[in-house]
C-alpha cells in the first residue's frame, strides 16, 4: 500500500479553445469545493483550484470511494496550456501531471484544441477529453449535477442520436491526430484509450464522472511520481511575473514538491545568471467567501506541495515565467544555481544574423515557437521572453529588409507605447495565443508580399517568347518589315528586341495587330501581324524563321532563379529555348 501521507496532490491543467467552457467547468468544480467549506486556493488570479478528496467523494455520491483512492485531492491549474506544458521541469517533463481538454460538443475541434493535443502528445501526459455544453443540444432535458449516464438515459431518442453523432465526430478527430478514444464508461484500459466524457459545465451533468476518471488516472499512473518529502526544500515552476501594488514585483508559481517558508532563500531562472533572493512573504488566495474583502490574499508562513501561491521577494524583476524555482540552503545553493542555469541554457534557441524577431510569454513557449518556425525554415534574428515593448518596435523598425521588419508575439501583450510606435512605423506585427495560427498568418502575409513583388517584377521584366514567321504572310519587306507570325510559346510585347536562332539581334518589335486592331501583347497560339524595325525580309529574316524575344541577362537571372514558379509552362519552355541558345557559347550566361 502506498503511504498516503507522502503523496502530493496531482496537478491537472485545463486546456482547450477559447469559449469552449474551461472556466465554466472550473467554476462548477470550485463551487463544490466552497460548498464543502474548504479553504482551498480558489481564485482566478493564480488560476489554481484545490479540490480535496473528501469534496470529490461527496460530489461523486459514493463515500466508499474514500478508501479506494490514496491521492489527497486534485489541484486544477487554469492557465494557458503552454504555461503548463512547455515549462522546463527536467527538460521534457511538464508541470501538469494530468490534463483535461475541453471541447464544445456542438462546435468540435478548433485550432487551440488541436494545439493542446499536440502538446500533450509531445509530453506524453495522461489526459481526458471533456465534450462540454451537452445542455445546448436542442431538446436536452437537464438533470443537474448527475453523472452523465443517468442524464443520458432520461433523454429522448432523437436527442441521444444527435449527441452520439456529435460525440463520434470528436472520436474521429482524435483518431486523425493519432489517439484511440472512446466514451469513458466503455474503456477498460485508460493507458491505451483516451476517455471522452460528455458534460455540461453549466448544469453540472457529467462533472462527477470527470472527477472520478481523473482520480482513477492519478491513482493508476502517478503513485510513484506523486511521492514527495513533506519537509524537503520546495520545488516549483514560475507561472507569471507581475507587479502588485504595495508588493513590487512578485511571482505566481505552482509548488509541486516539498515545502516553502517565509525567510527561505530561493533561486529562480532568468535570462542571465539565476536570481538568488529571500522570501519576504508567501501569499495564498483567501477562501472564496472572503475574496470580496480588500485583501485578496492571506499571508501564510509556510506551504506544502502542491499549491498555487504568490511570492514577494526582492530583486525579482528579471525572473522568467516557465523556469524553475527552488528553495536552497547554504550547502546546496551553488549546486542548485548551476543546475538552474544549465536548465535554462539548455533551451536551444539558435538565431540568425538576419531574420524576424519573436517574443513569447514563457521560456518554454519561446522554445516551442522557435521549434515550429525552424520547421518552416523561417529565419529568427532575435528571440526573447516578455511583452512587446517600445524598444522592440524601435529595434525592428530599424531593419531595412521588409521581409524581416516583422515582430511575432505568442501569448504576449503589446504595451500601449509600443502599439502607438508600431502604428507609426513600417513594421508588421503578428500576435496570437495559438502557435499554428501565428505561423499561418505570417506565411500567408509573406505569400501575399511575394505575389505583389512578383507582380511588380513581371510588369517591368522582359518575358521570353518563341514565334515563327508564317509562309505567304509578308506584307512589307522593310522600314519596318511587316510579317504574319504565330506565337509558339511565351508572350511578345511591343518595343522589345528579337534574335534569331544563333542569338543575333535582328530587330525590334514596333507594333502588333490582330484582325486590323492594334494590340499590346500576343500570347501562345495567337497569329498576328508584327511590325519589325531593323531587318529586311529575305536578308536578316525570311519566311518560316523561328525568332526569339531577346531577354537581357539580368532579367533572365531573375526569371530563372527568383520567379520561375510564377511563370506559365509555355513561358518556361520559351525561357529554356532561349537559354539553350545563349549558353551554347557561354555556359555561365545568366547564372
Amino acid at each position: 500500500m502506498v503511504d498516503r501521507k507522502n503523496l502530493r496532490t496531482p496537478i491537472v491543467s485545463v486546456m482547450g479553445h477559447v469559449d469552449h467552457g474551461k472556466t465554466t467547468l472550473l467554476d462548477k468544480i470550485r463551487g463544490s469545493s466552497v460548498a464543502a467549506g474548504e479553504a482551498g486556493a480558489i481564485t482566478q488570479h493564480i488560476g489554481a483550484t484545490e479540490v480535496p478528496i473528501d469534496v470529490i467523494v461527496e460530489k461523486c455520491g459514493n463515500p466508499s470511494l474514500r478508501e479506494r483512492f490514496v491521492v489527497p485531492g486534485l489541484l486544477f491549474i487554469d492557465t494557458p496550456g503552454h504555461h503548463a506544458f512547455t515549462s522546463l521541469r527536467s527538460r521534457g517533463g511538464a508541470l501538469a501531471d494530468l490534463a483535461i481538454v475541453v471541447v464544445d460538443i456542438n462546435e468540435g475541434f478548433k485550432p487551440q484544441t488541436i494545439e493542446s493535443l499536440q502538446i500533450l502528445k509531445r509530453f506524453k501526459t495522461p489526459f481526458v477529453v471533456v465534450s462540454n455544453k451537452i445542455d445546448r443540444i436542442h431538446g436536452w432535458n437537464p438533470v443537474p449535477n448527475s453523472p452523465f449516464l443517468i442524464s443520458y438515459n432520461k433523454q429522448a431518442e432523437h436527442v441521444k442520436g444527435y449527441l452520439d453523432n456529435r460525440f463520434y465526430e470528436i472520436i474521429g478527430e482524435l483518431f486523425n491526430i493519432g489517439f484511440n478514444a472512446d466514451r469513458y464508461d466503455r474503456i477498460k484500459d485508460f493507458q491505451r484509450t483516451i476517455g471522452v466524457i460528455p458534460i455540461s459545465g453549466h448544469t453540472g451533468e457529467g462533472i462527477p464522472d470527470v472527477l472520478m476518471v481523473l482520480l482513477g488516472l492519478a491513482q493508476k499512473f502517478l503513485e510513484v511520481s506523486l511521492q514527495y518529502d513533506a519537509t524537503g526544500p520546495g520545488v516549483g515552476t514560475v507561472l507569471e511575473v507581475k507587479e502588485e501594488r504595495g508588493l513590487g514585483t512578485t511571482v505566481d508559481l505552482i509548488l509541486y514538491d516539498g515545502m516553502i517558508q517565509k525567510g527561505d532563500t530561493i533561486v529562480l531562472g532568468s535570462l542571465g545568471e539565476p536570481i538568488q533572493t529571500k522570501v519576504r512573504a508567501i501569499l495564498k488566495p483567501r477562501p472564496l467567501s472572503e475574496i470580496k474583502s480588500e485583501e485578496r490574499f492571506q499571508q501564510i508562513n509556510k506551504v506544502i506541495a502542491a499549491a498555487g501561491i504568490k511570492i514577494s521577494a526582492p530583486n525579482l524583476d528579471g525572473a522568467l515565467a516557465g523556469t524553475p524555482l527552488r528553495v536552497v540552503t547554504a550547502e546546496t545553493i551553488d549546486k542548485i544555481v548551476k543546475e538552474i542555469k544549465q536548465e535554462v541554457d539548455a533551451v536551444h534557441i539558435d538565431t540568425d544574423t538576419m531574420g524576424i524577431t519573436i517574443k513569447a510569454d514563457t521560456i518554454g513557449s519561446l522554445e516551442a515557437l522557435v521549434n515550429e518556425l525552424k520547421k518552416e525554415n523561417i529565419a529568427i534574428r532575435k528571440a526573447d521572453v516578455g511583452d512587446i515593448t517600445h524598444r522592440d518596435i524601435v529595434e525592428v523598425s530599424a531593419i531595412e529588409d521588409p521581409q524581416y521588419s516583422i515582430l511575432v508575439g505568442f501569448n504576449v501583450k503589446v504595451l500601449p507605447d509600443a502599439k502607438e510606435k508600431a502604428q507609426l512605423s513600417n513594421i508588421k506585427l503578428f500576435v496570437n495565443d495559438v502557435i499554428y495560427r501565428l505561423i499561418e498568418d505570417y506565411k500567408e502575409w509573406i505569400d501575399e508580399q511575394k505575389e505583389l513583388s512578383e507582380k511588380n517584377i513581371s510588369e517591368t521584366i522582359v518575358k521570353p517568347a518563341v514565334f515563327q514567321i508564317m509562309r505567304d504572310c509578308i506584307f512589307r519587306q522593310s522600314k519596318p518589315a511587316v510579317v504574319g507570325v504565330k506565337i509558339r510559346s511565351g508572350i511578345v510585347r511591343t518595343n522589345i528586341e528579337i534574335t534569331n536562332s544563333d542569338g543575333v539581334v535582328v530587330g525590334k518589335v514596333k507594333g502588333l495587330q490582330l484582325r486590323g486592331e492594334n494590340i499590346g501583347t500576343a500570347r501562345t497560339g495567337m497569329e498576328v501581324a508584327m511590325a519589325i524595325e531593323g531587318p529586311t525580309v529575305g536578308r536578316q529574316i525570311k519566311e518560316e524563321d523561328i525568332l526569339y524575344v531577346n531577354v537581357p541577362e539580368r532579367h533572365a537571372k531573375i526569371l530563372e532563379h527568383e520567379i520561375c514558379a510564377s511563370l506559365s509552362a509555355d513561358e518556361v519552355e520559351a525561357l529554356d529555348a532561349f537559354l539553350d541558345i545563349k549558353r551554347k557559347e557561354n555556359p555561365f550566361w545568366a547564372k
